[in-house]
């Protein structure tokens, strides 16, 4: 089952069971990939799992700048609110991998080098996140890869 018939499928159960909260948050993911299908002029077609999941990350990762900025503002309610929209988003990204297992990725990219400077980071990085998939946290891997040049 792809991503959009399983939200078609989870919104459909959250309205009959009465859940507003996560009936909304289903009906504001599915709004994101039908933008980024427009934006990208894959109506008819839709966009693959790996894109709509890249979509999905995107709103996850929203959720979590704002989760952050309502913690500093002392807005703890929003924060929860916010967190419980992650939550929902997160049962539809693939499990994110450890920071061991991306050390490991980092580790071994590294080693293709004869030489690692902060030049290489960018290259790196892309070729970390290719290894690891959508499973990576794109800000984990780039603090590990600066760690790795930088010892």
């Amino acid at each position: 089952m792809d991503i959009k018939e399983k939200l078609n499928s989870d919104l459909k159960q959250a309205m009959l069971a009465g859940d507003k909260a996560r009936a909304e948050t289903i009906r504001g993911l599915k709004s994101a990939i039908l933008y980024a299908e427009v934006a990208g002029s894959n109506r008819e077609d839709g966009l693959t799992n790996e894109k709509a999941t890249a979509v999905l990350a995107k709103e996850a990762k929203k959720r979590q700048e704002s989760i952050d900025a309502y913690q500093q503002s002392g807005n703890h309610d929003q924060a929860e609110a916010e967190r419980a929209e992650k939550a929902i988003i997160d049962a539809y990204l693939p499990e994110q991998l450890s920071e061991e297992e991306l050390n490991t990725i980092v580790e071994k990219t590294c080693e293709t080098y004869d030489e690692l400077s902060m030049r290489d980071m960018g290259e790196v990085i892309s070729k970390v996140k290719a290894q690891a998939g959508p499973g990576a946290d794109g800000a984990l891997v780039a603090r590990l890869v600066k760690d790795r040049i930088n010892s």
